[in-house]
């Protein structure tokens, strides 16, 4: 597991709310003119519920980022292109205004099993954006880029997927993914208040209602859960490793770990796992074009 993992995670969160909590970029890094000059990292997610894009410095430092709601995507499958160029089009632009550097190219990610035109899908938009991918990596190893895990299994819940990765001695044996995830919780919300779905988003994203909703969205969790311990069976997996933004629920871990029998960890700011990990893999790409 990543020692530094909190430390980074807190980091992200601070670099998408825009608050520098005191830090300070490595002074070799930042032209005179306050533009950005070493060697960048760059991750794009075209998530179900939210897109994010991130940077990181050539240390792997999060120095920049935006992410949104929007769905553009479902169960994997880009399903508004237009809207997905546009958007992360905005995204580019305004991380580009806040680095003074233009971003030229990114790797990206796709859920376990996503048919191979979909994945050209997910590189077109970036293309179209105004960015070469340089790179395709799937979610769970996107994820394990991060978490840094030997054995067990990470349990990706997106919008609309749960994702599962088996990993033994650092590498992903066994992968799988099935609908259900945040953007159900949203629908039962709806469901039970007599709301818009808009309207339910934003319920189930206030903390002060998330005590209150926890019965309404828990089938749900249970319903995670059992996808997770079906494909986790036979692999005498020792512990789970949730990330993906709906993991953020709180009770999420408590139920998955009730569910599967098996001690259940939830990193702080699960949604940027993934993320940050794509940016690590867009390094990857990168050094490997230098050799």
């Amino acid at each position: 597991m990543n020692p530094n993992l909190n430390e980074l995670l807190a980091r992200t969160d601070s670099v998408m709310a825009g608050r520098s909590n005191g830090w300070q970029p490595d002074p070799h890094l930042v032209a005179p003119g306050g533009e950005y000059r070493g060697a960048l990292q760059v991750g794009v997610d075209l998530g179900t519920a939210y897109t994010v894009l991130i940077v990181l410095d050539e240390r792997g430092c999060p120095i920049a980022g935006e992410y949104r709601f929007a769905q553009i995507v479902r169960d994997g499958l880009v399903v508004d292109f237009v809207g997905a160029v546009e958007l992360l089009r905005t995204l580019k632009q305004r991380v580009e205004t806040k680095l003074g550097v233009t971003l030229t190219s990114a790797a990206s990610a796709f859920p376990p099993g996503v048919p191979q035109a979909e994945v050209r899908a997910t590189a077109n938009v970036l293309y179209a954006a105004g960015l070469e991918c340089t790179g395709l990596v799937d979610e769970p190893s996107a994820a394990n880029h991060v978490l840094q895990i030997r054995n067990g299994a990470i349990v990706d819940v997106g919008g609309g997927t749960t994702g599962i990765a088996v990993v033994k001695d650092g590498q992903v044996v066994y992968t799988a993914d099935e609908p259900t995830g945040g953007t159900h919780f949203t629908l039962v919300v709806a469901g039970a208040q007599g709301i818009s779905f808009e309207q339910a988003e934003t319920l189930k994203q206030d903390p002060q209602q998330q005590k209150r909703l926890f019965p309404v969205v828990r089938p749900v969790m249970e319903k995670v859960a059992t996808i997770v311990e079906r494909h986790i069976a036979g692999w005498n997996v020792e512990a789970l490793h949730l990330v993906g933004g709906a993991c953020a629920f709180p009770g999420m871990d408590r139920v998955i770990q009730e569910v599967t029998g098996v001690p259940t960890h939830l990193p702080p700011n699960p949604l940027f796992v993934t993320p940050l990990g794509i940016a690590l893999e867009h390094g990857k790409s990168l050094a490997r074009l230098r050799e």
